[in-house]
């Protein structure tokens, strides 16, 4: 009896002896996941070399908000919106910051085993395609543009909704001649008085030729939202794959770059003096009258006070492929969804601009 009794007690001393073993393992792990874990390696490409438009991300490096999210931030440069909207489709960069047209046009594009690359945040809430022209040679109004030489650099895709543009307008297309031209000579042809306008970006061009000289009030800065364009300007692209496993990291991201972008619009005068830091070679005067324009024109519009940040009006933006369609053949016409994935912003409430 005794010996059936010593050998019960054995037993629940050894299941005591179990028990808390687990239960310690299992604290042990618990204050392991306590501590601070490594920071998530994260390659970030920009479309080409850093000037004000990178302002956001370069607030939320300097700021701390990347490393608050847990994020170790590198950045790259592409030469252009489909090289940078490529990399991340090969998964040699999670994000990218490339003009959504361009990422409409990639997905257009038959590549098997390509992954469906899309953009989780829109800087841009107005595209910055423009006609710049100069008002000593005849353009003032987008109706002058008519018999007018008008220099398009390639792979510029302003020229994809100009069709689209003209039509609205009531403009005649074939009577503007369009001369195919290197990005590299756009200003220098038109300060010269070689063409009569160019095509491009507002806050670029139209910048770039002051600093060449011509007077600001020679210069006709005809924005293509300013008649009846629908289009969206640059947006952030994820790679499908790190969206998938990890979409807690992709909303880090993109609250990041919303705090960077509010520390920009608070004082553009520091986040130009971070960015001219991080150039060869920047002028400070011009980058912040670049800065100034891209929050102006760009990012802080009417649709983006009254809905905040980052998302999309979609009836919009079907109107904004429908005009890029009279630019761009379209092997089959991608919808909304095709393209924009709103998952992974904050609720309106994080996004509202104060």
């Amino acid at each position: 009896m005794r010996a059936r009794r010593t050998n019960a007690l054995r037993s629940m001393l050894a299941s005591l002896a179990g028990l808390c073993g687990v239960v310690c393992f299992g604290a042990g792990a618990s204050l392991a996941a306590d501590e601070p874990r490594p920071p998530l390696a994260i390659q970030l490409s920009l479309d080409r070399p850093i000037d004000a438009t990178d302002a956001p991300f370069v607030m939320a490096a300097t700021g701390g908000l990347f490393t608050a999210e847990g994020l170790a931030v590198t950045i790259n440069f592409a030469s252009g919106s489909p090289d940078a909207i490529a990399r991340v489709a090969a998964g040699t960069s999670d994000f990218a910051l490339v003009d959504i047209n361009a990422l409409v046009r990639f997905r257009d594009k038959d590549k098997q085993g390509v992954p469906p690359v899309k953009a989780v945040f829109m800087l841009f809430n107005k595209a910055p395609y423009a006609i710049i022209a100069r008002k000593s040679r005849g353009v003032r109004a987008l109706s002058d543009i008519e018999g007018k030489n008008l220099g398009v650099a390639e792979g510029d895709l302003s020229i994809r909704l100009w069709p689209a543009v003209a039509k609205q307008n009531g403009i005649k297309i074939a009577s503007v001649k369009q001369s195919n031209i290197s990005a590299a000579v756009r200003e220098p042809m038109l300060s010269a008085g070689q063409i009569d306008a160019v095509t491009g970006f507002s806050y670029l061009s139209a910048i770039n030729l002051k600093d060449r000289g011509v007077p600001a009030d020679d210069l006709a800065v005809l924005k293509f939202a300013d008649y009846g364009c629908d289009a969206y300007g640059f947006a952030i692209v994820v790679n499908p794959a790190l969206a998938a496993a990890k979409p807690e990291a992709v909303k880090g991201f993109v609250r990041a770059v919303i705090g960077g972008t509010h520390l920009a619009i608070k004082d553009p005068a520091a986040a130009v003096t971070e960015v001219v830091n991080r150039m060869d070679g920047g002028s400070r005067e011009l980058e912040l009258e670049r800065l100034s324009a891209i929050l102006r024109d760009n990012i802080l519009t009417g649709e983006v006070r009254r809905n905040g940040i980052g998302g999309i009006d979609v009836a919009r933006f079907e109107r904004s492929i429908d005009q890029l369609a009279e630019g761009f053949k379209f092997q089959k016409r991608p919808v909304t969804a095709d393209i924009f994935d709103d998952q992974f912003l904050p609720p309106v409430n994080g996004r509202l601009i104060n």
